[in-house]
């Protein structure tokens, strides 16, 4: 039988009536993933997913990486199936996990039987396929606590299964199981996290990047798409709505008072985040703010950014210090670009001294000279979409 991929279900498999809900969704994105990667078949018994090549020329390496980004997963495991036979079973073994036996020190066998009919118990194939495994490999000796390798055996409906330790999948539930929401995408480091970490909760994300040409330059773009291209492995295709942001910011600078604008600009970036969910129909806003990082992340600033709007901001980074964000950037490939040196909007227009905890009836009296509507409306109006 050929070699498959064996994907463990995470926190979804303790779901209840709906549980199906969530494997269809898993399976979708599995298929997307699998899609430039050859032809695969894609299904689910007793609580693993199942990744069958049904061509030769299916690149198994590529599909193997790429499972492990697919959120709903917390193991990937490259296989060999074979049949119900105990010696079918130890030949398998011997055959397609031979090289890492040779090179192990220690190692133990875990069976799993989930197939009731199989006329030896878990303990009884392990104690077999692992005598018959330490007499053919002298370099062995058994380690049941501490094994440098585990052999794992699992005894199913259709088949058999042999294969060395899974990797670590992803987690999390399905993407788009838990509905869509806009995610304010900066040049920094804390919103490529903070869409990673709400995807993962199962959540299908389109962006949002305001740009502010001439003072943001093409390449400060740029640096934005590629750190969507880099969450496009974890959270699937991506739309990023880039807003063109100037004309608000240089009304903002002539007609607000300097220690407010940081927070009057931000609640122009709701507001527009707000009509752009409204068109997609999303439910929420992410961002990536962190408590006490800057001034317009306190208590009182993120109150007044977020009374402009009616959808729930999910803020996941809110309680993280800024050594457990990048770590996580570190872990999905967005810290180098996040910290290339290219300008955003946000640091364009920095006040010398930001107010750091604005009152929300000095906010909105400093508003009532701005046609906030027009301006609103003039920007999504323009919203240039790339698709990723």
């Amino acid at each position: 039988m050929n070699e498959m991929i064996l994907l463990k279900l995470g926190e979804m498999v303790l779901k209840g009536l709906n549980r199906r809900s969530f494997e269809d969704k898993l399976q979708a994105n599995i298929h997307r993933r699998l899609n430039n990667l050859g032809q695969f078949r894609v299904y689910t018994r007793q609580s693993t997913t199942y990744v069958e090549p049904m061509r030769e020329d299916c690149d198994m390496d590529g599909a193997c990486e790429a499972m492990k980004k697919v959120f709903g997963v917390v193991g990937v495991a490259r296989a060999r199936a074979c049949e119900k036979d105990k010696d079918a079973i130890l030949a398998a073994c011997k055959e397609y996990l031979d090289e890492p036996l040779r090179t192990a020190s220690t190692f133990k066998v875990e069976t799993k039987r989930a197939d009731k009919t199989f006329p030896m118990t878990s303990i009884q194939t392990s104690q077999y396929v692992g005598g018959e495994l330490d007499e053919a490999y002298p370099n062995l000796q058994v380690d049941v606590h501490n094994p440098k390798l585990t052999v794992h055996v699992e005894i199913r409906d259709y088949a058999a299964f042999v294969y060395a330790d899974a990797e670590p999948g992803a987690g999390g539930l399905p993407v788009g199981i838990n509905g869509r929401a806009v995610s304010l995408l900066s040049g920094g480091i804390d919103s490529p996290v903070s869409s990673y970490m709400i995807a993962k909760r199962g959540v299908a994300l389109e962006m949002v990047h305001f740009f502010s040409y001439p003072y943001t330059s093409p390449e400060a773009k740029e640096k934005v798409l590629d750190l969507a291209r880099l969450l496009v492995p974890w959270c699937g295709h991506l739309t990023v709505h880039v807003v063109p942001f100037t004309k608000i910011q240089e009304e903002l600078r002539r007609s607000c008072p300097e220690e407010l604008f940081t927070i009057i600009m931000r609640r122009f970036m709701m507001r527009i985040s707000e009509a752009v969910a409204q068109r997609i129909g999303a439910h929420a806003l992410v961002t990536g703010e962190c408590l006490g990082q800057v001034a317009s992340q306190t208590m009182e600033a993120m109150n007044a950014t977020g009374a402009v709007v009616s959808l729930p901001v999910l803020r996941p980074c809110v309680g993280m210090d800024k050594e457990e964000i990048v770590q996580i950037a570190r872990k999905i490939g967005t810290y180098d670009t996040s910290i290339l040196p290219y300008e955003d909007c946000c640091t364009v227009f920095t006040p010398r001294h930001p107010r750091l905890r604005p009152r929300l009836d000095e906010v909105e009296l400093a508003e009532e000279k701005l046609d906030i509507e027009a301006m609103v409306k003039d920007a999504v109006d323009n919203i240039e979409r790339i698709h990723l």
